[in-house]
């Protein structure tokens, strides 16, 4: 049972500020922060959830069935993400590229505190055994600040863990998979990492967070494993009986010329290729989200709409469906993941080639990261521009990738890669 007390808070952004200075303490950390985007599916403009009272950790074998009894049994809020190669619980797959991070492949986690900002109101939600320190929290918070966090003095050496000419004999071996019938799609990605260095988790996520401001930015901590996301991408969520996913494909640079960055979005927004990309994830996520649908509820509620966002524009689809009571919230996830925009068409064959064609493990990269609630709904991000690192290691790490399809040019899925990739290096590197 939860003590659950209301808070106005005078002004959110300094709020949010002190609440990740303040959760620095706990060994398990996660912020969901909408930077203030609001469409017709927001319900918190933020979520803080510290101090784990269980917890569960696997591997990819019965991953999902442990997580449907975590889940079932805690009957509360849990936090936590799935990692990309949760894939070979479902399917015959397998993932034996090198990992330099060695995150686990599911981890969730019940939060003693939680924190839930909604305009001006903060709820805070403590489990019975906590409930008595709401009051010094509160103190505790408004007297944080990140004035003593230290930057990073040492300059951080990014290195591509695919050099640009493999990349394009790697993107040519993926275009005669698809000129061969074997795939229609598939989403090609690359690591970029620093060995042997230190950053500041806390003051990457700010700088990141600021020149980004992304409708579902995260800090994660679990120990020392961090993850700092950047995402503009909802993977899939759960609210009473409807279900929406919201996949990207199609992405365009910004202009700081007015008239040259409508041009680009129009551009995009016009773009066969682009748009097939789009189209064709929007087939494959009917079909997953058909699994656990009542019948004819799957809908296309949005096809292909461009969105801009601080760094580039991005065209977003949106496919809802209903789902009776009977259905677990976690079969809904199972059959859906991994996520369409970061795999192909059809999934399971673009798995097995990129599996084999990509250097990297993607672990938590193209993974998901939310959150259940206590009345089975849910909803999870799509982890994508985003920086992991491993504090034991001293091992920092991003990916990036683009849909590969029978009219791709590799020169410009290599820039496109380049594109989303900008933030995460200027962060890196400045």
């Amino acid at each position: 049972m939860r003590t659950s007390l209301n808070q106005t808070i005078k002004n959110p952004e300094v709020f949010k500020q002190q609440l990740l200075c303040w959760a620095q303490q706990f060994d398990d950390v996660v912020l969901l922060d909408s930077n203030d985007y609001k469409d017709q599916y927001s319900n918190y403009d933020a979520v803080l959830a510290v101090d784990a009272f269980t917890s569960l950790q696997t591997d990819y074998i019965d991953a999902f069935e442990r997580l449907k009894e975590y889940q079932k049994t805690t009957k509360d809020w849990i936090f936590g993400y799935l990692t990309y190669d949760l894939k070979n619980s479902i399917e015959d797959l397998e993932s034996k590229n090198f990992d330099g991070l060695g995150f686990p492949d599911l981890y969730f986690f019940q939060p003693k505190k939680l924190i839930l900002i909604k305009g001006d109101v903060a709820e805070f939600q403590y489990l019975n055994m906590v409930d008595d320190e709401i009051e010094s929290d509160l103190l505790a918070i408004e007297q944080s600040s990140n004035i003593n966090i230290q930057e990073s003095k040492h300059p951080i050496k990014i290195k591509p863990r695919i050099h640009k000419d493999e990349y394009f004999e790697k993107v040519n071996r993926m275009l005669a998979h698809i000129h061969r019938g074997d795939i229609y799609e598939a989403n090609f990605c690359q690591e970029f990492y620093a060995e042997n260095s230190v950053i500041n988790p806390l003051e990457v996520y700010n700088k990141l967070n600021q020149i980004s401001k992304p409708p579902f930015a995260t800090f994660f901590k679990s120990f020392d494993k961090y993850l700092l996301s950047a995402s503009p991408e909802r993977y899939i969520k759960k609210e009473d009986d409807k279900v929406i996913s919201q996949p990207i494909k199609g992405t365009a640079k910004r202009s700081k010329n007015e008239k040259e960055d409508l041009r680009l979005a129009e551009n995009l927004a016009n773009d066969p290729k682009e748009r097939s990309e789009n189209i064709m994830i929007v087939d494959l996520v009917r079909n997953d989200l058909s699994h656990t649908a009542t019948k004819g509820s799957v809908q296309v509620e949005e096809l292909c709409k461009v969105y801009s966002f601080l760094q580039v524009h991005q065209m977003i689809s949106t496919i809802t469906s209903k789902v009776s009571e009977d259905i677990h919230p976690v079969d809904i996830i199972k059959t859906t993941f991994p996520m369409g925009s970061m795999s192909g068409a059809p999934k399971i064959s673009a798995m097995k080639i990129i599996e084999d064609l990509e250097e990297t493990k993607r672990g938590l990269y193209s993974g998901a990261v939310g959150y259940f609630t206590p009345k089975n709904d849910f909803d999870f991000n799509v982890i994508i521009r985003s920086i992991l690192y491993n504090e034991t290691k001293k091992y920092v790490s991003y990916s990036v990738g683009s849909a590969i399809t029978a009219k791709s040019n590799p020169l410009k899925e290599y820039e496109e890669c380049l594109v989303k990739a900008k933030a995460m290096r200027e962060v890196l590197e400045s």
